[in-house]
């Protein structure tokens, strides 16, 4: 299994990374996890367009979902003919919320172009990945992900406050990618997002093999996020760059 990633900038593209998107493969399937603004440009770098099998949106916030809009335009405007549809799974509106932002009622829903599928907390089976979903600490429906392939595990907690559901995704994991948008200030708002120093203690309460905090917002110091995440977590740490590959096994 590799995990790909293709941008992780928090909340809005930086200038060295697009925002939320992540590229997971086993078998030769190619599952996309999050597709947020900007991210549709680099991914090409990694697969082609036409060649993704399935699409895994956490939340209808922009940085995690807005560039299906781009990518619908190129499945349907293609050279060869409008693509056949694939999967895609997110939350329940996920339609809805994508068509306002493609066009509104005037033109065909997206729907129409993709086999769109709700998500809910439980497991299910994507192509040759095992993926558990549950529900996220965030002000709209956020789903965090573990995916599973041939004994080996990668975590994502998409966005969310403090939860002890993220804790069970990430149990054992060999790599938890897991958000870190806040430093350790004061005043910071519940059920929205995690400082490093968060990000840290759920990986030490989920005995993770690996911990790459994501979700980097550009005015954040880097070195600030590594050390305040290292003061509750004693495995290693990194942070999410575009175009970075972790294989798992094989």
């Amino acid at each position: 299994m590799d995990l790909t990633i293709v941008g992780c900038s928090g909340s809005f593209p930086g200038p060295d990374s697009a925002a939320s998107c992540y590229l997971v493969e086993a078998e030769g399937f190619r599952l996309l996890l999050d597709l947020g603004n900007g991210a549709l440009g680099p991914l090409q770098r990694y697969a082609g367009l036409d060649q993704l099998d399935a699409v895994c949106l956490s939340h209808a916030h922009a940085d995690h979902c807005l560039d299906m809009c781009s990518y619908d335009v190129f499945r349907t405007y293609h050279p060869a003919g409008q693509l056949g549809p694939i999967p895609v799974y997110g939350p329940a509106g996920m339609v809805a919320r994508l068509d306002r932002a493609s066009g509104g009622e005037s033109a065909e829903s997206m729907g129409t172009r993709f086999g769109f599928a709700e998500l809910a907390p439980g497991t299910i089976e994507i192509g040759p990945f095992t993926v558990a979903v549950d529900h996220m600490s965030h002000p709209v429906e956020t789903f965090g992900f573990r995916l599973s392939h041939s004994g080996r595990t990668v975590a994502y907690s998409a966005d969310t406050g403090l939860s002890d559901a993220l804790v069970g995704l990430a149990a054992g994991a060999d790599v938890f990618l897991c958000e870190a948008s806040f430093p350790e200030i004061g005043g910071l708002p519940p059920d929205l997002h995690l400082t490093a120093r968060q990000a840290g203690q759920h990986a030490a309460r989920a005995g993770a093999g690996e911990l790459i905090l994501t979700h980097l917002v550009p005015w954040n110091s880097k070195d600030q996020l590594i050390e305040q995440a290292g003061a509750e977590y004693d495995g290693p740490i990194s942070l999410a760059e575009p175009g970075r590959v972790v294989r798992l096994g094989g």
